[in-house]
């Protein structure tokens, strides 16, 4: 019993930490920059900075991330604050996670080559893992040991959602299979997937992160969907961006 109540202790004061932490970020620099600075100048003069990309036709942006060489984020051109905003299971909601896929020819262009498609990943963090209050798909390079894990775990996955049998990152996950479209782009939505199928998702998808890598089954191309749910008993935040590797090591030889 003293045990449980010294760890419980210990667990306040990380959880205290973190807290202190996202408060002192500006949750709403993200939303300023995409709505206040690279909508109104595509508008006003058909040019997006800072922004790399606004298409305002498809309610994205694109915007290179102050972390990595390589690192974008895919942003709403409308507010939307996070994973847990009832937006994203809307009736027109627009394909983020389609479009986040699309932009990573920012990433080829900014290192003057194609990435490998298997070299990259989009997550979405909790909101409990997360510093803005405006949804961003994170465009980087996946962790090589992640990437090795789902390679080693992908042909047994199906279309349906179970938890991995190993952890990642030292977090419990929970993945299914997604295949890609004749233009090699998702073809369901990641958020609808996860409120629909996953029981019990849909009441607190707040408390979830997710990522999508691209995978080769034994019967062609798709992606490998995954979700992670914050538990504070578990030090999990739901940080999905935790498979990432923003310096991008796995394109070293």
């Amino acid at each position: 019993m003293k045990r449980r109540i010294l760890a419980g202790v210990g667990l306040a004061g990380l959880l205290a930490a973190g807290a202190s932490f996202y408060a002192l970020a500006d949750s709403d620099a993200l939303w300023r920059i995409v709505g206040e600075q690279c909508v109104p100048a595509q508008q006003a003069q058909g040019q997006p900075g800072p922004c790399a990309e606004v298409a305002l036709q498809r309610g994205v942006a694109v915007l290179k991330d102050r972390n990595g060489p390589l690192q974008y984020l895919l942003i709403p051109t409308d507010k939307v604050s996070g994973i847990e905003s009832p937006q994203l299971l809307g009736d027109g909601t627009p394909g983020y996670w389609r479009s986040a896929w699309q932009a990573r020819r920012y990433l080829d262009a900014r290192r003057g080559q194609p990435l490998p498609k298997l070299a990259l990943s989009l997550t979405v963090n909790s909101q409990y893992g997360r510093s803005q209050n405006q949804l961003h798909i994170h465009i980087s390079c996946t962790d090589s040991v992640v990437r090795q894990q789902i390679d080693d775990l992908a042909d047994g996955l199906g279309y349906r959602w179970r938890q991995l049998p190993v952890e990642l990152k030292g977090h419990a996950y929970w993945a299914r299979r997604v295949d890609a479209d004749q233009n090699g782009d998702p073809r369901d939505d990641p958020f609808r997937l996860l409120a629909n199928e996953l029981p019990g998702a849909r009441a607190e998808m707040g408390r979830y992160g997710m990522a999508m890598l691209p995978a080769r089954f034994g019967d062609g191309e798709g992606f490998v969907l995954l979700a992670t749910r914050a538990d504070l008993f578990e030090i999990n935040r739901g940080s999905a961006e935790e498979l990432q590797d923003h310096a991008c090591r796995i394109l070293q030889p």
